[in-house]
This record gives structure tokens, C-alpha cells and sequence, in this order.
């Protein structure tokens, strides 16, 4: 999709489809000229009831009196005094639902400036590129016949009131179409079936992005380096299986030389039978998504390389898959991790913890100055938050209201839980330093208290994606998340190394 900015009268736009705003009982600024020149025809809708302004709601025109425009769409933005960003992001997606379900290859969109309390007009752009992107995404490569009349919609302009905003535009509508590359990325990898998603395929497509971005850099940690290194846990989860256990290591290099990165580490399980301690059959299929971790950090990686953010960043993937064999890891084993530190393996489902333990401890070499971990982890913290937010734990107050404060701007919520020492008590082991699993309860905590006790020495903070990277059920897919809050923490921190100083939190 192709994105650009105009100026001049919106009326005599030769386009397919003409976005117009409605706050309310009332037209935006824009729709308000189009009004005029169309002797009222919009006004005379807006009477009728057809459209009452609510966020998110759409009414499409066409051939209205007066307009070049083939259609005009009218676009709810909801009471302006009760606009928030969630209330717009679900208007954009609006948008671009609506605009998908038409035959328009072109389309002018006016916004009016328009931004919820906090942001400005650079955010709605932003937003209205990543959903208008987003919403033309379709994973058919399994497909035998792909499906026809795909979407059909090609170029999108945004009126801009002068030279400056249309500056503005652009770079936010750069900044929207990177950060929808990069979530469609992470969307592909996660809904490539096991059979072929590998960890060899990650350490392929991780490859495939430094050959496309100079300044991003791949190299492979093999299991041989890997039994080298000690890395005893991460081994341990792909005993049972064929395919090769893989560490992927993505330097990006936009920032000075010998500046510290900022670390993401991803848990990169392809696919998680359970191991000897088995999964029930009823929804193993979804454990193609137990890599959604991994794809999120690849798909950050790409969309940090693509704007060139002025920091430098480390992309980590943990990737293994766990499956039941002669040669698996038992319930009742020890591992030694590259820490020194040994783990009873008391449930070899609880795998994901032992891949990123050994991927946590390798990353201190680089002195992070953050590190961010993402996992689907635990079924818990689906119980405990649902398919709404992230959970999140932090070992820094700091950097979990930077992470907080980036779920909030890109819409893709995080909420925080606790680590307290008290939860440390429930893994203790009998035979080794640790068990791999708590008790029955707060088992999203006990997992983070876990990963918690291989962090010691730098900021760290881990996010628990299980119940958003992907949906169940008969419309299953992964989402993408959190790359849209990765992204936002990750040009926030390019925004304060710009400044020399923190960002002001809104």
C-alpha cells in the first residue's frame, strides 16, 4: 500500500472514496466544506439517523452531488469530549474494515487533525497506517488456491492543511506502515504450521533480515556452542526432538559504537507436545503458536531496521521444540543452566522458562542497558487477564511504567503483577537449586520469580503474552502482539537518546 499526503480542495479529489469525519450530531471540519458543496446532502443524512457519530461506525455514500469523489465514507469518531485513544483506535480499524469490504483502490482521508488527549495528529496517522495495513493481511501460503478478490485497496492520501503537517503526515505514515511490516511479519511466522516452522526456519528468516538491513547483523548459537556454554536447560527442552535447538542473536547497530542495546528475548518453542509430560489432545494444535515470543521479536527487529532508529538493540531467540521421545528430558530430572544454577525438571511442559533462563543469562555479555523478555508462557495468565492485556513483571519500576506507558500509546495494554520474594518459597527443590514449576497457584508469577533469579545484574522485565499473541478457536491466528508495544518502547528510548534526557510520560 502506497501512502501520501495532499493539500488543496478536498471537493474536486479525484478518488475512489472520500473519509470524512463525524464527532457526534456533527460533521468534522473537513466534511463540513464537502457539505456545502454538496448543497447539504451530508448534513440531510446526518439528520436522518443513518449514522449517529458513535466511534466506529461508517456509512458509505455514493455519487454525492457536487464531489469528484466516487464515494464519500463517513467516519464516526464518537463526543469529542469523551475521545480517547482507545475510542480512535477502534474508529481507524473501523476504517479500514469498511474501506476493505469496498472495490476502491484509492482513498483521500481527511482527519481534521484529530488526536486523543496526550497525543497529536503524528499519532493518528500513525495509527490510521497500521490499521489500514493490518487489515489487508491474509495468511494463505498453505493454501492450495489462494482466495480471489483479495483487498483492493492501493493508494491512500491524508489531506494536510499545509507544507509542515504534510511533513508530519508522511513520517507518521512511515512510522504506521514500518510498524505494520514488522506486526505482519510476526503474524506470518506465527501461523506457519509447526511442519515447517522450525527453529531452523527461524534462524532462517532472522538471516533473511540482516541480507535486507546493513545495519542489522545474524548469528546462530548451534547446540554444539550451546552444550560449550553450558546452556544445560535450553537442551534439555529439544532432547526429544529431530529438528536442532537454535539461539538467534540480531544485533542492530543505529546507535553509537560501543553504546550499550536494549535487549528483547523471545521464546521460540515451534511446537510444544507437553514433552514426556503431555499436553491433552483437545487443543494441541495451537501449540503452533508457542513461538509467538520469538515472532514478535523478529517482527520488532524488522520494523526497528526499516526506521533506522538511532539506538542500538538486541534480538534474541530461544528456539526449540518440545516433543515426547526415548531421548526427552524426564519429569524428575536436573539440569545444569549456563548459570551454574540447577533446576529440577518436575514438568516438562514448563519448558519455555528453562529456554529463556540460559538465553537471559547469555545476553548479560552485552551489559544491556534493558532487557525485555516475551513469552507465551503460562495458561494462568490467560485465566488471570483474558485476551485483553499483556501481563507484565518488572525487577525495575522504571522500566515497567516505560513499558506500561508504550502498551498504552500503541493500544496493545500491558498490566503489571507482582514478583515478591514471598512467591520464591514455592520453588524450592529437595535435589537442585530450583524446581521448574510452583505450586498450584499464581503460576504466571512463580514462572516470572523464576526467570527472575537469572536477571540479578541488569534491568530486566518480562512479558507474559499468552493470552494475546494469538486467538483460539475456529478463527485462530496470531495477532502479532506485543510488537506494536515493543515498537513504541523502543522508539520512545530512541526519542530520549535523541533528547539526552527520559521522555515525559503523558
Amino acid at each position: 500500500m502506497q501512502f501520501s499526503t495532499r493539500s488543496g480542495n478536498p471537493v474536486r479529489a479525484r478518488t475512489h472514496c472520500l473519509v470524512l469525519t463525524v464527532l457526534g450530531d456533527y460533521l468534522g471540519a473537513t466534511a463540513r466544506e464537502v457539505d456545502k458543496a454538496s448543497k447539504r446532502a451530508l448534513s440531510r443524512v446526518l439528520k436522518r439517523g443513518d449514522i449517529e457519530g458513535k466511534a466506529g461506525q461508517t456509512l458509505i455514500l455514493h455519487d454525492v452531488p457536487g464531489v469528484a469523489a466516487q464515494r464519500v465514507m463517513l467516519l464516526g469518531l464518537g463526543d469529542p469530549k469523551k475521545l480517547d485513544a482507545a475510542k480512535l483506535g477502534t474508529a481507524l480499524r473501523a476504517l479500514a474494515s469498511a474501506l476493505g469490504r469496498t472495490r476502491a483502490k484509492s482513498a483521500l482521508v481527511c482527519l481534521d487533525g484529530v488526536a486523543p488527549p496526550g497525543e497529536d495528529a503524528e499519532w493518528s496517522h500513525t495509527m490510521l497506517a497500521e490499521a489500514l495495513e493490518s487489515s489487508t493481511y491474509r495468511y494463505d501460503d498453505m493454501r492450495g488456491t489462494p482466495p480471489a478478490n483479495g483487498p483492493t485497496l492501493e493508494t491512500v492520501e491524508v489531506l494536510a492543511a499545509d507544507r509542515d503537517a504534510a511533513q508530519t503526515a508522511s513520517d507518521a505514515l512511515t512510522a504506521g506502515s514500518a510498524l505494520a511490516a514488522g506486526l505482519n511479519l510476526a503474524k506470518d511466522l506465527g501461523n506457519t504450521p509447526a511442519n515447517i516452522c522450525t527453529p531452523t526456519y527461524l534462524a532462517t528468516a532472522a538471516r533473511d533480515l540482516a541480507r535486507t538491513y546493513q545495519r542489522l547483523k545474524t548469528t546462530v548459537v548451534e547446540e554444539k556452542e550451546m552444550r560449550e556454554l553450558g546452556m544445560g536447560a535450553l537442551l534439555s527442552v529439544g532432547a526429544g526432538s529431530n529438528e536442532p535447538s537454535k539461539l538467534v542473536v540480531m544485533e542492530y547497530k543505529g546507535g553509537p559504537k560501543g553504546d550499550a542495546p536494549h535487549a528483547i528475548v523471545g521464546k521460540g518453542i515451534t511446537f510444544d507436545t507437553g514433552g514426556i509430560s503431555l499436553k491433552g489432545p483437545a487443543t494441541m494444535y495451537e501449540m503452533i503458536y508457542d513461538m509467538c515470543g520469538a515472532a514478535s521479536v523478529i517482527g520488532t527487529m524488522k520494523t526497528v531496521a526499516e526506521l533506522e532508529l538511532p539506538i542500538n538493540v538486541l534480538g534474541v531467540v530461544a528456539s526449540a521444540e518440545n516433543m515426547p521421545s526415548a531421548s526427552a528430558t524426564r519429569p524428575g530430572d536436573v539440569v545444569k543452566t549456563m548459570s551454574g544454577q540447577t533446576v529440577e525438571i518436575l514438568n516438562t511442559d514448563a519448558e519455555g522458562r528453562l529456554v529463556l533462563c540460559d538465553a537471559l543469562t547469555y545476553i548479560a555479555k552485552y551489559e544491556p542497558k534493558t532487557v525485555v523478555d516475551i513469552a507465551t508462557l503460562t495458561g494462568a495468565i490467560v485465566t488471570a487477564l483474558g485476551a485483553h492485556a499483556t501481563g507484565l513483571f518488572a525487577n525495575d519500576d522504571g522500566l515497567a511504567d516505560d513499558l506500561l506507558d508504550a502498551g498504552t500509546r500503541s493500544l496493545d495494554r500491558a498490566w503489571r503483577l507482582p514478583i515478591w520474594e514471598d512467591y520464591q518459597s514455592s520453588l524450592r527443590s529437595p535435589s537442585a537449586d530450583m524446581a521448574n514449576v510452583g505450586g498450584p497457584g499464581a503460576g504466571s508469577i512463580t514462572a516470572a520469580c523464576f526467570l527472575a533469579r537469572f536477571t540479578k545484574s541488569y534491568r530486566w522485565a518480562h512479558l507474559d503474552c499468552a493470552g494475546t499473541a494469538y486467538r483460539s478457536g475456529t478463527a485462530r491466528a496470531s495477532t502479532g502482539r506485543p510488537v506494536p508495544l515493543l515498537v513504541q518502547y523502543l522508539r520512545d528510548r530512541a526519542a530520549e537518546s535523541a533528547e539526552g534526557q527520559p521522555r515525559t510520560r503523558r
